[in-house]
């Protein structure tokens, strides 16, 4: 105990006394300070970079189901399975929609483009969350026995379609199974078809090329009589997504994929978390530059503190006890410095939750003018580790390095 007691003290009383030459306290308090701002960049731009990350993917997962169970092999499946039908009855399900997707050809006067059919349920649909899909018109797909799409902001770009009024039909156009290559008319080997539009998607990338029709309209236009492409699942509690997963893969076996919305979408999440570690690992470098600073507030110190140094060993004092005490007084230094910036951080951080002062300089209208932050436990736990660890490691081989200007007594 003694061994730790007695540097410890001397720690306290170096760091915080005033030094001969006043320069050696100006470096010292330069160190706290580059640690103190390293550690509030971090836990500041992580808690920024955790609130762009959620205003993201919120922007995918408001339709993005939480499951989606997908054929291992071939484009569609038949739903006429005991298991299927179990897993329809499961009361934590929301939603069980059956989703018929392919690629076809749209057309309106004399517009054409491609788009991503995807016929569902319109029941199923109403039962998935509809905020902030909108953008225009009326969310419904079946009105009595007439047939509505709900379009892509891209697709009603391109074919300067209309939502509102009678000339808004777009006709839709696929291959036919089984149609003749030779056939003289090449339009002999599409289906064709007409529906109404009822309204037209948010503006996100999920939904520019998408045209949502009821699932009875996209069987008679795909010739698909029973057969779908995807079940996608809404569940009445998401925390229970992970759980309901191994469940569904254990009830279907290999012949099926089950994904969650981080395995429908990995390109998207693989990217911003990427981009997280990128930044965090930008900034560390960065800490790891002021951390340094301890090297010459120590060795500052141990220039001041010589003649002590030399009392101390003559009184027996070994080196390594002395080492200690540098040791010791680099990590007071790193400590200080990283808990105020932890503590700084956590206050702006929270300040811009409740105030939202720093803003995006965005026109009125814009999907987001404020910042958002998201202030997670798990980074302030990261941010003191990494801190802490550089922290130790520099104070170490900076003690070792400067008590080297002492010699034996």
């Amino acid at each position: 105990m003694r061994h730790i007691r007695v540097p410890l003290l001397f720690a306290f009383r170096y760091l915080f006394s005033k030094k001969s030459v006043n320069a050696i306290n100006i470096i010292s308090l330069i160190s706290v300070v580059g640690v103190f701002v390293s550690t509030a960049a971090l836990v500041i731009v992580l808690s920024f970079y955790n609130g762009m990350e959620s205003f993201i993917l919120s922007m995918y997962s408001t339709f993005t189901p939480e499951l989606r169970i997908e054929p291992a092999k071939g484009k569609v499946f038949s739903t006429h399975t005991a298991g299927l039908k179990k897993i329809a009855a499961d009361k934590r399900i929301k939603s069980y929609c059956e989703v018929l997707e392919d690629k076809v050809l749209l057309q309106y006067d004399n517009q054409q483009f491609i788009g991503q059919l995807k016929g569902m349920d319109p029941e199923g649909l109403s039962k998935q969350g509809t905020e902030n899909i909108l953008h225009t018109g009326n969310y419904t797909l079946q009105h009595d026995s007439t047939f509505y799409a709900l379009i892509g902001a891209q697709v009603q770009a391109n074919l300067n379609v209309p939502i509102s009024g009678i000339d808004n039909i777009i006709e839709l156009f696929s291959p036919r199974k089984g149609a003749s290559v030779n056939s003289v008319n090449p339009l002999d080997d599409f289906n064709s078809r007409k529906i109404s539009l009822s309204g037209v998607l948010t503006y996100q990338p999920e939904f520019d090329n998408l045209v949502i029709v009821p699932l009875a309209f996209a069987r008679d236009l795909l010739g698909e009589a029973d057969k779908i492409t995807a079940v996608e699942i809404f569940l009445t509690d998401s925390l229970q997504s992970h759980a309901v997963q191994d469940e569904i893969k254990n009830t279907l076996g290999k012949d099926f994929h089950v994904k969650n919305r981080e395995e429908q979408n990995p390109t998207l999440y693989k990217t911003i978390k990427s981009e997280k570690w990128i930044v965090f690992f930008i900034l560390t470098f960065i800490g790891i530059i002021a951390i340094f600073n301890i090297v010459g507030s120590l060795t500052m110190l141990v220039i001041d503190k010589k003649d002590d140094m030399k009392i101390l060993q003559s009184l027996g004092a070994e080196r390594s006890m002395i080492e200690r005490i540098f040791f010791i007084e680099g990590i007071l230094i790193s400590l200080i410095g990283g808990v105020l910036g932890i503590i700084v951080g956590y206050i702006f951080c929270k300040l811009q939750e409740i105030y939202g002062f720093i803003r995006t300089g965005e026109t009125d209208g814009s999907l987001i003018d404020v910042y958002p932050v998201d202030i997670r436990s798990e980074d302030f736990v990261l941010v003191f580790v990494t801190v802490a660890s550089l922290s130790l490691l520099v104070a170490y081989f900076s003690s070792k390095l400067s008590v080297r200007e002492i010699g034996n007594p």
